[in-house]
């Protein structure tokens, strides 16, 4: 201690920080006492005075504890021992003044004596702690007479402003009774106060106490047993007074009555000349002689004395209570304790500069407050957070209860908000908020401690007096209240007390006033400008996070939920809790909840446990909820359950928030009223129950507070079972309402009776105001924390910015009245669109190499290869890259620091990938078996290719030498050859018929004729090419009839009749009909086109069976159909849905039929060969030598395969180029959509909209082609032309080598020609589809370096002239990047929303159980949908009328309506869509609306108006804005 002033000393951060819990056991070793004292006395135990020295004495077995008295009078060891006061006094001198201050307040919580003057250990100057006093409160009742009967009045004020009565105790010499037990007796004779001599722990040696004065406060209770009246001062002066004389003179002169104890009143004593000294002065004075047995005598006025000898402990304390109530009934002196600070020879710790700047800002705040009545304040000091704040809550929760025209009531509300929040601006610069929060800004952190501290210390000052009145007053009505509720009494006398209670209820809200206002002023302030965003000379505001982040870190609580406006200001939680990121980092934390009824001790629970500072003085109830940082536990608090200003629906609200924020929540039940306990336990269930609903999953532990008896266990046993009755009871009610399956408690949550109830004995032991708090109830404090501890331990916690996302999810799933149908899960949301992406690369690299793998299987069977490809090989061939996967798979879901969350999804992304990869296999083994099949299919004309080959060399080599000598031109040549040419291919197919050309247009007419519709008709439908736009009509009331009059046209009247009912027709025919007849189309097209593409066109050719088949199946489609309908379709749209099906398969009919004629025709084929052939014969007649003639040829054959394969290689890296590079390809599906809108708004074509809307699919399909297109030919030609040479170097560099090396084994070998042409095509075969070559005309070669060196010019020739080749060459051949990239992007889900039509982003096809969902709905309008029987247009969004009052349609044919809010119910496709209310801020639909307003109306032939008109506040949103606006798809 003497070495106190040169250490750190202790501060409250260190007992913030959460350690290994206390030992239960009472002892330690003395090098541990002051830390353990300080910890139980943070628990508010008690017996923190009372610990006990363990001792190791080596001749006893084991070590053992035992009190220090006992060791010393049992053992008779001379060792000493630290006295219990020098470890309190020890640990004061070494805290800092914050801990000090929590040091004090913790002991006056336990009703100990307080510290008053203390001297310094080492100077022995005297310091009066008074800033260690000041945040103590202290609440009594006193009684005095008022007509003539006793009247009570509650007090409740900060003790150093209290002016009460002093009464001073010290004693002048060695005395054999204890002074401090005795004035326990006047204070709580159950409870040691003052510690003393008798107290266990006791020595007789002391250094830290004597000189030391302590002070207490007797508090009445308004009953007729107290012994004072009043609030009363006892202060007890340390060690023998001689030898302190200032501390008895300063005590002396502010006391009320001197109490002096002397061993006698003999003379010749050094006590004689005080004692005469204190008699001459005029204040009262009692002297207890010791060595004296008389009793009570008054000497003279105000003069009295006392034997104490043989007399009774009790005896003695009822004379001096009757003596000093005597005194006090008088005239007397009135001590306080800030008059301490004005004391010579006194310093004050308040004196100390950091303080005194501190104190001087709070006061500068404060002052501006004085002049104001304390219920005024917040409205005049802190406007924004009152009636502005309170309606534009209101108007924000009424945004989820619209009316009517929702899109234009939603419109006006938020300019209301928004002017509100202008308003907010204009009145947030009050000088009060200025003062603070200038202060916050410019003091050091130390002296900003002070600052608050002192802010709050005067605050509570202004307000305490004003509150007492008002809660005696709130109490006195509450009770008239519950006397008439007694009686039954419904007279008008109940109404008046019932609005006199109101009345109060408000002037207390409006009286309560702390720094948690000032702090919801800043929020509030804050929000206001940020959603402003107006310029202005009040710029601080962007400092406000940062500064409350600070106090949140420095242990501060933070309001969460505003409880008088019952709402969370997110804007504001949000920047805060992004500073505390800022700062600490995305630490996790395990975050703790607490629920329970009010004034159930929940805040005192929490402060005990961790050291938090949550408000628990009378009055000051948390509102709303409150969160805390500490160490790693941050803990929401907050206000009661069934309050008396608080309804049934709120308390959902708030247990359902509090329970969706914390890893586990604690449940603080209060007595045991069943009535109160059912409802509690209903709310919390209920609760849960939405949790698991909504795959959020909490732990719980009930804590069961002030029980009578918990010692028993058989009555804890009992307890439990009944609880978990309850608790089972409560879950099958809440079932029922949340309209889900459970049985008990432990299907909505994982429950352990035995374990997760936790009984606590009542806080006080005794009656307050003066019992201390009970030793049980800490004891069950440490127990409950070490639980806590446990489960947090086993929990991985919530990182801050997850904790902070989950706020707003539950809070604005609250605002709506279906938490589950509403409540979205950004973070899983979030964590969900991450795994997409990665789920696009692990299935690019499967597919990236599934197509290296089926380019190099095509080839093998194009070159002769096998008859059949086995799976498992294709599987094999795939297994480097698929354990590759399966390893990043593992990695991702093991490493990621969200796995807890991403195990959800980890066993169907594993089965997904499993199921694309057998998908990609069985694709690639179809494929390669129609080339099989095709290969037997053309074995025919494979089989006389040989022939042909030989026959044309010949013919060529014969031609060319007779011709040899006869120098030609080239146009002589041309002639001779095409002359021979002829007659040799006539001589060749003689015998083979031509494949014919198909007929399409005449097989389509005859079809239709078939199916029965007139040629007329056929006719007139293919020359007005009205079918051609059949899938984009917005208007199918012309291709529609009413059932019952479908034929009409012919019959005269009826003929009129139908006229009429035509000009009606449009109003019948409803949105949603014309909704079905496009989807009618697009089904229809998709699996017509389907169906076509299954059909072995390539391999067998094309027959018109294949139309036919089809065109039945579109008829019967479209027949049944029709029998759901009220009306029935012309034969026109059955006729124009069959042109258009047929002519969009058209295109790949032909090219299938192309493939098939190039492969099987031999007149085809032979004409294909005539160019290489002429080339031969023209070499010949140059003169070349064989060699030069069939390196050349070998070169002509090679450069097609070359071609092909390096065009087919360069397509997939093209695509892999693209998939990883272009930010439209390289995410996730919702990525592509945010790339396609910006697109479609920057180019602003309405037909492309159109298509887009109509037939999703179809636009992103043209989007990703004409976004590979523009990378391919314009923003980075130079770097795919150098992917085309890259590959072509490639290739020749395979070849070159291949060459080489045939060459070199074949000269090894001494080979001829036929021998070089195997070698060297082998080498090829993996990766070269080449044509047989047949050497039979070339066998003079005999030089086949020189061939070698031939061909080695002609491939450079290729290699100079494919460097050159532009990239749209790919097209020609089997692979092209568009098609692999759509096949890779748009595998994915194309469900559309019921409502707005809006597409499921999902990544994932088939995603179940996933719900379908889209960040951002659209406006219904985009759809073209109007309301029911009219032809106005509907321009509300689904995401607004989901959050209304409004119902809707589910069904065309059906008058029964559906709740918006309820849409789940309505059945299929509704029951399957994610739909949350929102406030949608997206504001691309608006301006696609308004720039389209014209082409929309005309093209769904319905019109904005009247009620429905656009509001206002779309058409002020430009391009820019929406473009902009996709961002938030994030």
């Amino acid at each position: 201690v003497n070495q106190y002033k040169f250490q750190q000393k202790m501060s409250p951060a260190d007992f913030l920080e959460i350690g290994p819990p206390v030992k239960q056991s009472y002892d330690t070793f003395e090098e541990d006492l002051a830390h353990t004292f300080l910890q139980r006395l943070m628990i508010l135990d008690y017996r923190a005075r009372y610990i006990l020295v363990r001792q190791d004495n080596p001749d006893m077995s084991g070590s053992q504890s035992v009190s220090v008295s006992d060791f010393q009078s049992v053992m008779k060891s001379k060792q000493s021992h630290v006295h219990p006061m020098d470890v309190q006094m020890a640990v004061f001198h070494c805290s800092d003044s914050f801990l000090k201050q929590n040091l004090v307040t913790k002991l006056s919580q336990c009703q100990y004596a307080l510290l008053l003057l203390v001297p310094d250990p080492v100077t022995m100057d005297i310091e009066c702690p008074l800033w260690t006093l000041r945040q103590i409160t202290k609440t009594w009742k006193k009684t005095h007479i008022k007509d003539n009967s006793d009247a009570i009045t509650m007090k409740t004020m900060p003790i150093c402003k209290a002016e009460t009565p002093m009464v001073f105790f010290f004693r002048l010499g060695s005395l054999p009774v204890s002074k401090s037990q005795l004035m326990n007796t006047l204070i709580n004779d159950r409870h040691s106060t003052f510690f003393h001599r008798n107290c266990p722990g006791s020595t007789k040696s002391r250094h830290l106490m004597d000189g030391v004065a302590e002070i207490a406060w007797y508090c009445p209770a308004g009953k007729p047993n107290d012994s004072f009246t009043d609030c009363t001062a006892f202060c007890n002066l340390h060690g023998d007074a001689l030898s302190f004389e200032k501390q008895r003179e300063i005590l002396i002169e502010k006391a009320s009555v001197t109490v002096v104890l002397v061993p006698t009143l003999e003379k010749g004593q050094k006590s004689t000349t005080v004692i005469q000294d204190v008699f001459k002065s005029p204040n009262p004075l009692i002297i207890l002689i010791a060595d004296n047995d008389c009793g009570a005598v008054q000497v003279k006025d105000g003069k009295y004395k006392m034997g104490l000898k043989d007399r009774s402990q009790s005896d003695v304390s009822e004379g001096l209570k009757g003596i000093i109530r005597e005194i006090l009934s008088g005239p007397h002196r009135s001590f306080q304790l800030e008059i301490m600070a004005k004391v010579p020879g006194v310093r004050v710790d308040e004196d100390d500069e950091v303080c005194q700047k501190g104190k001087s800002a709070a006061m500068k705040t404060v002052n501006m407050l004085q002049k104001e009545e304390n219920s005024k304040i917040k409205d005049t000091f802190l406007p924004c957070q009152g009636d502005l704040w309170h309606e534009w809550c209101r108007i924000n929760k009424e945004l989820y209860h619209l009316k009517g025209n929702t899109e234009q009531e939603k419109s006006q509300k938020q300019q209301q908000l928004m002017q509100i929040r202008q308003n907010q601006c204009k009145a947030s610069c009050s000088e009060l908020m200025k003062s603070f929060t200038e202060s916050l800004l410019s003091l050091p952190s130390k002296e900003k401690e002070y600052f608050l501290k002192w802010t709050q210390i005067l605050i509570d000052a202004l307000s305490t007096d004003d509150l007492s009145s008002i809660l005696q007053s709130y109490d006195e009505k509450w009770t008239e209240l519950l006397t008439l509720k007694r009686k039954h009494d419904k007279s008008d006398l109940l109404t008046s007390k019932q609005t006199e209670l109101e009345q109060i209820s408000k002037t207390l809200q409006s009286a309560t006033f702390g720094l948690e206002h000032i702090f919801r002023e800043m929020g509030q302030i804050y929000e206001a400008h940020r959603a402003v965003q107006a310029a202005s000379s009040h710029t601080e505001w962007v400092k406000y996070p940062e500064l409350a982040a600070d106090l949140m870190i420095s242990g501060h609580p933070v309001e969460l939920m505003d409880g008088d406006a019952v709402n969370v200001p997110l804007t504001w939680i949000s920047s805060l809790l992004d500073e505390v990121i800022k700062k600490l980092g995305d630490q996790r934390v395990f975050v703790l909840s607490v629920l329970g009824v009010q004034s159930s001790g929940k805040s005192t629970m929490l402060n005990a446990m961790f050291g938090l500072q949550f408000a628990v003085s009378a009055g000051r109830c948390t509102k709303g909820a409150f969160m805390q940082l500490s160490d790693y536990i941050l803990v929401v608090d907050t206000e009661g359950l069934k309050a008396c200003d608080t309804t049934r629906h709120h308390d959902n609200e708030l247990a359902t928030f509090v329970v969706g924020l914390g890893n586990m929540t604690l449940i603080n039940i209060f007595g045991e009223n069943p009535a109160d306990m059912q409802d509690v336990l209903q709310i919390v269930v209920q609760a849960f129950m939405r949790m698991k609903k909504v795959k959020l999953s909490p732990s719980c532990v009930f804590v069961h507070q002030n029980v009578t008896d918990i010692a028993a266990a058989e009555e804890n046993r009992d307890g439990k079972r009944r609880l978990q009755e309850k608790l089972d009871q409560m879950a099958q009610l809440a079932a029922k309402e949340e309209s889900c399956d459970a049985e008990c408690f432990g299907d909505v949550i994982a429950f352990d009776v035995q374990t997760d109830v936790k009984y606590f004995a009542q806080l006080w032991e005794g009656s307050p105001p003066m019992a201390p708090p009970n030793p049980g109830y800490s004891e069950s404090i440490q127990e409950l924390k070490n639980i806590i501890m446990s489960k947090a331990k086993q929990s991985t916690g919530i990182t801050l910015s997850h904790f902070k996302i989950k706020i707003h999810d539950l809070w604005n799933a609250l605002m709506n009245e279906h938490f589950v149908f509403n409540f979205k899960n950004s973070l899983e949301i979030a964590l969900y669109r991450k795994l997409e992406v990665e789920y696009g690369n692990w299935t690019w690299a499967l597919r990236s190499n599934m197509l290296t793998i089926e380019n190099q299987l095509h080839t093998r069977i194009e070159n002769r290869g096998p008859d059949k490809i086995e799976r498992s090989y294709i599987f094999k061939e795939m297994s480097k890259t698929s354990e590759k996967i399966q390893k990043d798979m593992l990695k991702y879901f093991e490493d990621d620091r969200d796995k807890e969350m991403l195990v959800q999804w980890r066993g169907r992304f594993e089965n997904k990938i499993k199921e694309f990869q057998e998908e990609l296999v069985r694709g690639t083994e179809r494929k390669l078996d129609e080339v099989i099949q095709q290969k037997k299919a053309c074995k025919k004309l494979d089989d006389k290719k040989t022939d042909f080959e030989d026959k044309l060399l010949q013919k060529s080599k014969e031609l060319a030498h007779q011709l040899k000598d006869k120098a030609k031109a080239e146009e002589k040549l041309k002639k001779q050859f095409d002359g021979v040419w002829s007659d040799l291919v006539r001589e060749l197919t003689t015998n083979m018929q031509p494949i014919k050309d198909i007929n399409f247009e005449d097989d389509l007419a005859n079809i239709l004729h078939i199916l029965g519709f007139e040629w007329n008709l056929i006719f007139e439908c293919k020359k007005n090419g009205r079918y051609k736009t059949i899938s984009q009509v917005a208007d199918y009331t012309e291709y529609v009839v009413l059932r019952k009059h479908q034929n009409t046209r012919e019959q005269g009247f009826a003929s009129q009749m139908y006229e009429k009912l035509k000009c009606q027709f449009k109003i019948f025919l409803e949105h949603g009909d014309q909704e079905l007849i496009t989807s009618l189309i697009t089904n229809v097209e998709n699996q017509s086109i389907h169906k076509i593409m299954t059909k072995p066109v390539a391999t067998r050719g094309y027959s018109p069976t294949y139309l036919q088949e089809v065109a039945q199946n579109v008829q019967r489609t479209v027949t049944e159909f029709e029998e759901n309908m009220k009306y029935a379709f012309k034969k026109e749209f059955t006729v124009d849905l069959l042109l258009y099906v047929f002519d969009r398969a058209a295109t790949w009919l032909s090219e299938s039929h192309k493939k098939f004629t190039v492969k099987n025709d031999a007149h085809t084929y032979l004409e294909s060969k005539k160019t290489q052939y002429y080339n031969i014969f023209r070499s010949f007649c140059k003169g070349n030598s064989s060699a030069v003639v069939f390196g050349e040829m070998i070169c002509e054959k090679l450069k097609v395969s070359i071609v092909e394969a390096v065009c087919n290689k360069t397509a997939i890296d093209l695509a892999g180029e693209m998939r990883c590079n272009l930010p439209a390809f390289n995410g996730n599906r919702l990525n592509l959509e945010q790339h396609l809108l910006k697109s479609l708004a920057e180019n602003e074509d309405f037909d492309a909209f159109i298509t887009y809307i109509q037939s999703p699919r179809k636009q992103v399909e043209a989007f990703i082609s004409e976004r590979v297109n523009m990378y391919m030919f314009r923003e980075y030609k130079e770097k795919a032309q150098n992917i085309l040479r890259k590959n072509v170097y490639g290739m020749h560099k395979f070849v070159c080598q291949a060459l080489i090396e045939a060459t070199n084994k074949v000269k090894t070998q001494r080979g001829d020609t036929d021998m070089w042409a195997k070698v060297f095509f082998s080498f090829l075969k993996d990766e070269l589809t080449v044509e047989s070559v047949y050497c039979q005309n070339f066998r003079d070669i005999n030089n086949l370096e020189f061939l070698k060196e031939e061909i080695e010019k002609g491939l450079v020739s290729i290699k100079k002239e494919m460097s050159k080749f532009n990239l749209d060459k790919m097209e020609e051949f089997r692979r092209n990047p568009a098609k692999i990239l759509i096949d890779q992007l748009c595998n994915c889900c194309w469900e559309t929303c019921p409502f707005c039509g809006a597409v499921c982003t999902n990544t994932i096809n088939y995603h179940s159980p996933e719900d379908h969902s889209v960040p951002f709905h659209r406006s219904l309008a985009i759809n073209g949908t109007s309301y029911r029987n009219n032809e106005i247009m509907d321009i509300e969004f689904c995401t607004t009328v989901v959050g209304s009052d409004k119902s809707f349609y589910p069904n065309e044919e059906s008058d029964d309506r559906v709740p918006y809010k309820m849409y789940r119910t309505a059945g299929k496709p509704y029951e399957n869509w994610r739909i949350t209310p929102d406030e949608s801020k997206l504001k691309y639909w608006k301006w696609f609306v308004c720039r389209f307003q014209e082409e929309l109306e005309k093209y769904y032939g319905v019109k904005f108006k009247g009620d429905v008109e656009i509001p206002s506040e779309w058409k002020t949103h430009t391009k820019e804005d929406a473009i902009k606006s996709l961002d938030e798809m994030w």
